[in-house]
């Protein structure tokens, strides 16, 4: 079985596909028009700055010569639906039926999606803290009550509090925990006998697992990625929600999808979306198809320059004071401790230096501050630079 979720080997493809600096004004950039008009780099959502792998462009460039853009349904694409199966294959070893796939514009729709089919209002849901935004948001959204777990250091990297995540899926009115992994901003990756733990709690007290593991073919160390569908005692109290978006920075066309083998589970989080969430468009279910099945190795470039990336950023953020990071196992994103600055808002203190990371306090904890590394050296040392200053 080919494993590109660990540490690539050196890749034929030049390096020069990802040290290009691209100009992305004009182009109304989420990303980018938070910022316009000031000198502020914006290093904030997590896409990239590199272009997406040719054999992608080719893809839907093709589809577009074709002319037609018409309704499509999701189950029917066979192409795409074949690809994710082989792709869990190849990747983690996980055998899948292409049954177990629900398709969903997005893993931020699928978390909402799953707890309103699997918790009633006024009932609690459990989330790892700290976590992506929208997900944090998750729960209130549907009437319910957020529960955090914390996160704290475990021999030198940042992992959920068990004892914590034990005692509150006792409660009775628990029936759902949401989690990312590679956990989101923090980086971490679950290993067996952490998922093992996991997997013991929701199964003993019958709740249900929404495991957001949206970044997890960019584990950047030589550590593999466990799905959680794939855990024997998860297999019917699980939904996994992956995507092509992060790793092949294609977030725009809003494609990506939840693994359920359990036909039950699977029902209840299909009607959870009728009438509100719309079909993935043609384009995203193309672009998904393209990237599991002919990006390997502009992938394994591409791991091989955010590695190099992080490295050099997290040795840099350690160097100046005030600052410290924990090198991330996964993803695109250093979650960096400020509160040695001693300063009252730490976003005002980087903004001033004229960079823009995600706000902490938006992850849950107002002392840090997530930054994007998925740029050109370049226009990272600037970055450096800037913070130095």
């Amino acid at each position: 079985m080919s494993d590109t979720s660990t540490t690539p080997p050196q890749s034929t493809l030049t390096e020069d596909l990802f040290a290009e600096r691209i100009d992305r004004s004009g182009t109304f950039s989420f990303k980018w028009e938070k910022y316009k008009g000031t000198d502020i780099l914006p290093m904030w959502v997590a896409d990239t700055e590199f272009k997406i792998a040719p054999e992608i462009a080719a893809a839907l460039h093709a589809n577009i010569d074709h002319g037609v853009l018409g309704y499509h349904l999701p189950g029917q694409h066979a192409p795409a639906n074949a690809a994710v199966v082989h792709w869990c294959q190849q990747q983690y070893g996980w055998t899948i039926d292409p049954a177990w796939i629900v398709w969903t514009p997005g893993v931020c729709p699928a978390f909402n999606m799953a707890v309103k089919a699997f918790s009633a209002p006024e009932s609690n849901v459990l989330v790892q803290s700290p976590n992506y935004p929208p997900l944090l948001a998750a729960p209130k959204n549907q009437g319910c009550h957020a529960v955090h777990i914390p996160t704290h250091e475990v021999e030198g990297r940042w992992m959920i509090d068990f004892v914590a995540l034990e005692k509150a899926a006792k409660a009775d009115s628990t029936k759902l925990l949401i989690m990312c992994n590679p956990m989101n901003p923090v980086g971490s990756v679950l290993t067996q006998d952490q998922l093992d733990r996991i997997a013991n709690i929701c199964y003993e007290n019958n709740v249900i697992l929404c495991s957001d593991e949206i970044h997890c073919d960019l584990i950047l160390d030589d550590v593999p990625h466990l799905p959680a569908g794939a855990h024997p005692k998860l297999q019917d109290h699980s939904i996994t929600l992956m995507a092509a978006n992060k790793t092949f920075n294609i977030a725009g066309l809003g494609a990506s999808f939840a693994i359920i083998p359990n036909a039950q589970l699977r029902t209840q989080f299909t009607q959870s979306a009728q009438g509100m969430v719309p079909w993935v468009t043609i384009m995203g279910l193309i672009a998904t198809e393209a990237a599991f099945t002919r990006c390997d190795e502009w992938l394994q470039a591409q791991k091989a320059y955010l590695k190099a990336n992080r490295d050099h950023l997290v040795t840099a953020i350690n160097a100046i004071p005030g600052l410290s990071a924990k090198s991330p196992q996964a993803t695109f994103l250093l979650w960096v401790d400020a509160s040695g600055l001693g300063v009252e808002n730490v976003q005002k203190w980087a903004e001033a230096k004229g960079v823009g990371p995600s706000p902490g306090i938006d992850f849950g904890n107002d002392q840090f501050f997530r930054l994007n590394y998925g740029v050109s050296r370049e226009m990272l040392d600037e970055v450096i630079g800037r913070l130095q200053a």
